[in-house]
């Protein structure tokens, strides 16, 4: 079997907490291999996106400035969802590499298994910030329990989620699932696609 879908889903989840609490302390980096190093990439967009999406909701930054936010939250964003493709495409390689085929018949999950992983890494970001919430100093105790309870949710949500993980990629060995890639691009970002883009380099020109 190309991998152990329990171990692989803790290795995962495991990368994505101790990153998200190491990158708050030093710049953001990469010091994994192999699929590990394409999953923390794809986190590390997540992390980059979450922060400034805080900047673009503060009432104290101009206009300017908020401009250079919206262009990097859209490049993050665009990195983002090109690293779960290629999430996707480095599991389904070490699928083929390992003769694994799809059985006749063989059903498409709604969410692959890149978009699941995403879906942790922002969880981990969540829990990680609702953490720092909790220990606020000048929060009130409202505060404090409504926090500890959507902390409660999130820790809920991520072990489904893990679990949900684990059993699609149980599928996916056993052939009763199949994984496609589509290689989607956002139309917004794609200089042919945009109106605003593509008139715009025919009046420069």
């Amino acid at each position: 079997m190309p991998f152990d879908s329990q171990a692989l889903v803790h290795k995962v989840t495991q990368l994505q907490h101790q990153t998200v609490a190491r990158w708050h302390h030093v710049a953001p980096d990469n010091t994994y291999e192999g699929f590990l190093h394409t999953v923390c990439q794809q986190h590390q967009f997540n992390f980059l996106l979450w922060h400034e999406e805080d900047i673009a909701r503060s009432p104290e930054v101009g206009d300017a400035r908020i401009a250079q936010v919206k262009r990097a939250i859209d490049g993050y964003n665009q990195n983002r969802n090109d690293y779960i493709e290629r999430v996707d495409e480095a599991l389904l390689a070490q699928l083929t590499e390992a003769g694994i085929q799809p059985v006749p018949g063989a059903r498409l999950n709604t969410e692959t298994p890149g978009s699941a992983i995403d879906r942790l890494s922002i969880m981990s970001l969540r829990i990680y910030h609702l953490d720092e919430q909790l220990e606020r100093t000048d929060a009130d105790e409202s505060h404090r329990e409504k926090v500890a309870e959507r902390i409660a949710r999130c820790h809920l949500q991520h072990k489904d989620l893990s679990q949900s993980l684990v059993e699609l990629l149980n599928d996916l060995k056993a052939g009763v699932k199949q994984l496609k890639v589509y290689r989607q691009m956002k139309m917004y970002n794609d200089p042919t696609m945009n109106p605003y883009l593509y008139r715009g380099v025919r009046k420069a020109g």
